[in-house]
């Protein structure tokens, strides 16, 4: 009879001795990466019936949820954001009150319903104008201030056909996208507290390129365009304030002249793909002109009303375009919390009942499924891993080197001896070296994984 523990040994080390062999291929684009790694991995697709837009399966599904409740978690409990959910189409009378109409409508889809008589809509692009509406709504007091929204909402932006690549440019697409309305001497705090959640995701969550220690990412503050609302001396004034951000905040940064948005001068955060072509991800926007131009105020200390400040920033910037960036850096083995593939659970034979019985519960708990014909829900912030049978009539070491190739993070196999025991061979991908877990230390394990984001 075989237990795990000899099926893996000996399974393992054939396949080790192939592994050198496998995939080598000279890299290409950031997009036919993403792609084959999808295609390997089924995690999105996409269709010339919706251009530029993604369909995610079930399993890129998992890995945007799982970027979108890190960035939640970050934004609400260490930063204090406030989530709003805005509507995707405005009026445009709200898009020429902002300067968009003017500045960017070529860029922005146009919606119209079965009267066209009456006025247009826009298909939002970005959700400041929106943030704008719901600081306007309520009478604001500067110990409101700062007022930090933060907002998930699907994006819209009419990029040309020839521009659409993969993850990395899309038609429709999702930011972690946030506003703060602050006072002008809460500006340098806000923006350097900004600077620290881009430099813990970058360097310490999402570490993209690790052996290049400080250069992860690069800086560079974007200047006044050619096309800007506003008054020059305002420009320069808010130029200014982030120059001296950036100073303290001690890394090094470059200056790209004439690229800020039409509304306010910014600080962009770019990483490099394999192919050395740089991708701009996080932002940091400095606006003084939307709070004009939608007559924003709060009532200050002295009972005078004053205008706030508006700071837009992003970390991941597009969530489509940083997972390609993940994929990029990865290769598709993920690290365990974002995997959409975490544990695979083969029995050695499974003729013998009672090996897929403990494969079964096993399942079962690792997934924290609950009984449909149950009536109670299913708990709240409890754990659900991303665990798999595989009870296929196959040779186990034909399931074992399928598990591999698939990227699971843990493999683990039952055989006779794991039933008799209660104790279950298990291993990561990566390393052969086997450990003999019960069901409830494999959960705690799992659980520890999860919440330190390993």
């Amino acid at each position: 009879m075989l237990s795990g523990e000899r099926t893996f040994a000996r399974v393992s080390a054939r396949f080790a001795s192939n592994l050198s062999k496998i995939a080598k291929k000279p890299p290409g684009s950031s997009a036919d990466a993403s792609h084959e790694v999808s295609n390997r991995q089924k995690l999105f697709i996409t269709d010339p019936i919706s251009p530029g837009s993604i369909f995610f399966l079930p399993n890129g599904t998992k890995i945007f949820n799982k970027l979108i409740q890190f960035m939640k978690l970050q934004q609400q409990f260490k930063y204090g954001f406030k989530e709003v959910v805005t509507p995707l189409i405005y009026r445009k009378s709200l898009w020429e009150q902002s300067g968009h109409w003017d500045n960017y409508k070529e860029d922005m889809f146009r919606v119209e319903g079965h009267d066209t008589s009456k006025e247009e809509y826009g298909l939002k692009p970005m959700n400041c104008p929106g943030h704008c509406m719901v600081f306007k709504r309520f009478d604001r007091s500067y110990s409101e201030l700062p007022l930090r929204l933060s907002d998930f909402s699907p994006l819209h932006r009419n990029e040309a056909s020839g521009a659409l690549s993969g993850l990395t440019r899309v038609r429709k697409f999702h930011q972690d996208d946030g506003h703060i309305f602050c006072t002008p001497d809460q500006v340098e705090s806000e923006i350097a507290k900004c600077l620290k959640l881009v430099d813990m995701c970058y360097t310490k969550v999402f570490p993209l390129s690790p052996e290049l220690a400080n250069e992860v990412y690069t800086l560079e503050l974007s200047t006044r365009p050619e096309h800007f609302i506003g008054d020059v001396k305002v420009w320069d004034y808010a130029e200014t304030v982030l120059k001296n951000i950036l100073n303290k905040f001690g890394k090094p940064w470059e200056l790209n002249e004439a690229d800020g948005a039409f509304y306010g001068p910014k600080i962009d955060i770019k990483v490099t793909d394999h192919t050395g072509k740089y991708h701009q991800v996080a932002t940091i926007q400095l606006d003084f002109q939307l709070p004009e131009r939608f007559d924003l105020k709060y009532k200050d200390r002295d009972n005078t009303y004053k205008r706030p400040i508006m700071i837009h920033r992003a970390v991941f910037g597009s969530v489509e375009r940083f997972m390609a960036i993940l994929i990029d850096s990865n290769h598709g083995k993920w690290p365990f919390w974002l995997n959409p593939r975490q544990a695979m659970i083969i029995p050695v034979n499974t003729k013998r009942q009672g090996q897929v019985d403990a494969c079964k519960d096993l399942f079962l708990k690792l997934r924290g499924q609950g009984n449909e014909n149950s009536t109670d829900p299913i708990p709240l912030n409890s754990f659900h891993f991303n665990a798999d049978l595989d009870e296929r009539p196959e040779p186990v070491g034909y399931r074992i080197k399928d598990a591999l190739m698939k990227n699971y993070s843990y493999l683990i196999i039952i055989g006779d001896k794991e039933v008799e025991t209660g104790r279950y061979a298990i291993r990561t991908r990566e390393d052969r070296q086997l450990e003999h877990l019960t069901d409830d230390e494999i959960f705690n394990k799992f659980r520890e994984l999860e919440k330190h984001y390993k």
